[in-house]
């Protein structure tokens, strides 16, 4: 792969510099990340459709074999997420892919990891702040009630917390009450007031004969089949009763705080193990989670199929009902009655399409509840190829 290196990495109240070797001499880790992405790619190959691919080139102007490329380095990005951090421990300070998908930055915040991640396949970052102070942070600001305050998510790239208000002061009143050190802290002032994706009405599922929402992902509680869902779209005892999927019952549903739900249906229903992409079907695999800048893709029965990247997890977003916490940030376009659709990136499964800001005329940002926590808290069991 042709890669150019990044020299530094900068954001307020941060210092992040990549740890590059001398002028003129490759990275090992260059070369380690292109052993690991050719193997990568030989695992891909025959085992992607065609499908994937071709909305890889529209999406990203991407040749074929450069498509080929990003979901490999992408493959690699998503083992070294789960091998990582354990490693790192309290210098880890989060892992993303970059912009063109040919190289793979994990920060830290002590320079005696550098040996390791390039054995490793990754480009070193070294910067101020680790990932669990910054979440910490997090932690302190989301349980705060206060009017213009829209949300906040850890910014791996940037190094920082980024808190999402409708102007600077109500940044600064947040800061104040929370007791957090202003260091840590990037404001984004000119927030758009996020919003569920709700319903008007038309295809995917309808709830109580009223409203509209998507289908997330095919799942069973032992021997009962169902599907997973955004929380907001229904409470427990709500029945589906029309729409493409099969009637049923929502069995379990957390909002806000949460945006998860299960909903069983009947037992004679059959179960897909893929996923609607308004121009054929998506294969689900396993729920594998993406890294930062990975690729990802969004179905929902308002907008169909729409593709970006992963820009954030852990984002705790407020909506007019309450905050939600754990969520995914993305790039990726939605509309009211995309709720609940699936989020999918390569053949894994991501999570439930929950709401956001912008349209898919105009664009905007999207959040997704990650599938993990409705599978483990459930006792669900994904339906997967």
């Amino acid at each position: 792969m042709n890669r150019q290196r990044a020299l530094a990495v900068t954001a307020a109240g941060a210092i992040a510099t990549a740890l590059t070797l001398a002028a003129g001499a490759a990275p090992a880790s260059a070369e380690i990340l292109d052993a690991k992405a050719e193997a990568a790619r030989a695992d891909l190959t025959g085992n992607v459709s065609q499908g994937v691919i071709d909305e890889l080139q529209e999406t990203f102007g991407l040749t074929e074999a450069e498509a080929y490329d990003r979901l490999a380095v992408e493959d690699v990005a998503a083992d070294l997420l789960e091998e990582v951090p354990a490693d790192l421990d309290e210098s880890y300070a989060g892992l993303w892919v970059s912009e063109d998908a040919d190289e793979i930055f994990v920060a830290t915040t002590d320079a005696s990891d550098t040996a390791g991640l390039r054995a490793e396949g990754a480009t070193p970052v070294l910067v101020e702040h680790d990932l669990a102070a910054l979440e910490d942070a997090a932690a302190a600001v989301a349980p705060i009630s206060m009017e213009g305050y829209y949300g906040n998510y850890v910014d791996v790239v940037a190094n920082t917390l980024v808190i999402e208000t409708a102007d600077a002061a109500t940044a600064a009143d947040l800061i104040e009450a929370s007791g957090i050190d202003p260091s840590l802290v990037t404001v984004d002032a000119e927030a758009e007031a996020p919003q569920t994706y709700f319903v008007r009405g038309g295809d995917s599922y309808i709830v109580e004969n009223s409203w509209r929402c998507s289908v997330g992902f095919s799942v069973r509680q032992g021997s009962t089949p169902g599907f997973v869902t955004a929380g907001h779209c229904g409470s427990a005892g709500d029945q589906v009763t029309s729409g493409e999927a099969a009637p049923g019952t929502f069995r379990n549903s957390v909002f806000p705080s949460s945006d998860r739900a299960w909903v069983a249906v009947g037992s004679g229903e059959t179960l897909y193990d893929d996923v609607n992409m308004y121009s054929g079907t998506r294969d689900v695999a396993n729920a594998t989670q993406a890294a930062v800048g990975s690729s990802i893709c969004r179905s929902g029965s308002t907008t169909g199929w729409h593709c970006g990247t992963v820009q954030a997890f852990n984002q705790t977003v407020r909506y007019a009902e309450g905050a939600v916490y754990g969520m995914t940030r993305t790039n990726v376009c939605a509309e009211p009655g995309d709720s609940g659709g699936s989020f999918i990136s390569g053949n894994s499964a991501q999570g439930m399409t929950s709401g956001g800001s912008g349209n898919c005329s105009s664009g905007g940002t999207t959040y997704f509840q990650p599938i993990g926590p409705a599978l483990s808290a459930w006792g669900l069991t994904l339906v997967t190829t």
